[in-house]
């Protein structure tokens, strides 16, 4: 999908009506008569066609005056990449935005650290999400206060400070006017004393290699223990702490995070995103690499692989499209164009099948002889 002007709105709504978990993340839509939108799944009944319309993302439909359904929780949706490798721009965007680069700073900083202008960005928003930066920014401060507010014992307060509001007024403001009610009515349990430690589920878009992964991280030198990940959160960070995270049910991974400023949260939860690839869409990555036939039983034998991410990752390009160095032969990088915008998993795939770019092209030219 290159622009969130092609959405099929009537293949849309015939997921809807399936209640289809495969679109689940790739749109929402949006509801006339209620003012809310939903994931394709949500278990209310299903509107008429007339009284709905669907978007690529929530930040779209917030943009339009839509609240975020109570029953299916967008929150909890997969974070889609329907729009990933469509603009390498947006893509780094989007991963400062959700470091929080848009709760103190502005659109125009945004574009500078990015080498764009800003009309230029808002305009690539538009086309690709349907919704300017800083509607996605303050979609994202939402639905991350959501799941703080559902998952957590944390405190209005705290809510606030770890999703990126400025001011708990600001916050309360913000809840009031999307939701009608105070952040507090959301809670659906008694407040709690929170006894330090941050635990959230993320989401993400099964199947999931996470044998692959971990022998990677460990391979790497990270701290694995069994199917556990943790790193000590630094200075560098923002605060000091530590981070934990492990496979939770189908679909979940679990998350637990100790710092001494809650400011730090959304940056460390997008670096976790970014170390297990939570974004990945397996199903568009098999369709595309398998057309080419020395990946595609690859794929079939090993679905579900992800990239290991870096925690700090300063190129410019994207992770998913980014080529080992070692393949700098002009011949084996024009057969890798194909597979964009999922060049790095491709190469992936052929590493741990133990196929080396050299081999794929001495194969090539073996075949072509024949």
């Amino acid at each position: 999908m290159e622009n969130a002007s092609e959405l099929d709105q009537e293949a849309c709504y015939r997921a809807v009506l399936t209640r289809d978990a495969r679109f689940d993340g790739r749109f929402f839509g949006c509801v006339k008569t209620t003012g809310i939108y939903c994931r394709p799944v949500c278990p209310a009944r299903t509107p008429k066609r007339e009284n709905m319309f669907f978007v690529v993302t929530a930040a779209a439909a917030e943009e339009a005056g839509f609240r975020a359904c109570l029953r299916c929780r967008p929150e909890t949706a997969p974070d889609m990449g329907a729009w990933r490798g469509t603009s390498n721009t947006v893509s780094r965007a989007l991963a400062l935005i959700e470091a929080g680069a848009l709760d103190e700073g502005d659109v125009d900083g945004l574009a500078a650290r990015l080498g764009v202008g800003e009309r230029h960005l808002r305009r690539l928003f538009r086309q690709h999400l349907g919704a300017a930066p800083v509607s996605v920014a303050q979609t994202r401060r939402v639905l991350l206060a959501k799941a703080l507010i559902h998952q957590t014992d944390l405190s209005m307060a705290q809510v606030a400070l770890a999703s990126g509001f400025g001011s708990v007024r600001r916050f309360n403001e913000t809840f009031q006017a999307l939701y009608e009610r105070p952040p507090s009515a959301l809670r659906r349990r008694g407040e709690r004393v929170h006894e330090g430690g941050v635990k959230l589920s993320l989401p993400y878009r099964p199947p999931y290699d996470w044998e692959a992964m971990f022998a990677a991280l460990a391979a790497r030198g990270d701290t694995v223990e069994g199917r556990r990940w943790s790193r000590i959160l630094t200075a560098e960070d923002g605060a000091e702490g530590s981070v934990s995270v492990e496979p939770a049910e189908a679909g979940k991974v679990s998350i637990c995070i100790e710092a001494t400023d809650l400011k730090v949260l959304p940056g460390v939860l997008a670096r976790v995103r970014r170390v297990f690839d939570l974004s990945a869409d397996p199903d568009a990555i098999a369709r595309d690499l398998s057309a080419d036939p020395v990946l595609k039983p690859l794929v079939a034998a090993r679905p579900g692989l992800r990239l290991p991410g870096l925690w700090i990752d300063n190129d410019l390009e994207t992770p998913s499209d980014r080529m080992p160095d070692s393949w700098n032969d002009e011949t084996l990088s024009a057969r890798a164009e194909a597979w964009r915008p999922w060049r790095a998993y491709g190469a992936l795939y052929l590493a741990l099948a133990g196929i080396s770019g050299a081999e794929l092209m001495e194969s090539d030219d073996a075949k072509r002889a024949a």
